[in-house]
């Protein structure tokens, strides 16, 4: 689950990584390379300055260069590490949620499934799927214009499903609540199953349909 102090580090991390590629580009094009607001850009580089992580000196054309410091390449190092610390501790959850979710899909008789949300977590899921010995039949996102994703089949809805699926497990990290919803009104509650780390809950109420 993504956190104010996460996101963050990561946009710190981002930044630091352009300024050490080249320094010399303008606000304007890191805000572009890095997809967050100009203004953002240039709150961020001040408190990387004062934290004496970067330094800035004048450039031709009333233009800055930004450089790091030994303390800049330290603190990137000591993100870039928590980072991939951060990543790897997420699929290791994952992997572990992914199994006890198609092992409760399997103790139902439950075997050909379809993912609510192309995400990394459904990129986990579909490797674990096959050791689990279940068939991804598709991927339900409706946000997404990909025709597959890791040579599963992804739609935009249920009724897209080409072929025959028992339930629905839920992969969706951005919009889990609302994918949760979707495949509740499409299939019923006893036929969706949420990863424990996306702490969703079942409706007290089942809610019958048809795949």
């Amino acid at each position: 689950m993504h956190t104010a102090d996460s996101e963050n580090e990561r946009i710190v991390l981002d930044l630091l990584n352009s300024v050490e590629h080249d320094g010399s580009r303008s606000q304007r094009f890191m805000a572009a390379e890095l997809g967050i607001a100009l203004g953002l850009v240039n709150a961020y580089l001040k408190r990387c300055i004062k934290k004496g992580l970067v330094k800035v000196q004048d450039a031709p054309a009333r233009r800055y260069a930004y450089y790091l410091t030994p303390q800049g390449f330290a603190e990137k190092s000591r993100l870039t590490v928590e980072y991939l610390a951060t990543s790897f501790s997420f699929f290791r959850l994952a992997k572990g949620d992914c199994a006890l979710a198609f092992a409760a899909a399997k103790a139902k008789g439950f075997t050909r499934l379809v993912l609510a949300g192309k995400s990394d977590l459904a990129e986990i899921a579909i490797l674990c799927g096959v050791e689990a010995v279940v068939t991804i039949v598709a991927v339900v996102d409706p946000f997404s214009d990909d025709a597959q994703f890791l040579g599963v089949d992804v739609v935009k809805s249920y009724a897209d499903v080409a072929g025959k699926f028992d339930a629905v497990i839920v992969t969706d990290v951005v919009r889990g609540k609302l994918s949760f919803d979707a495949a509740v009104d499409a299939c019923g509650s006893e036929r969706v199953v949420a990863p424990a780390l996306l702490g969703l809950r079942k409706p007290n109420k089942t809610t019958e349909g048809a795949a």
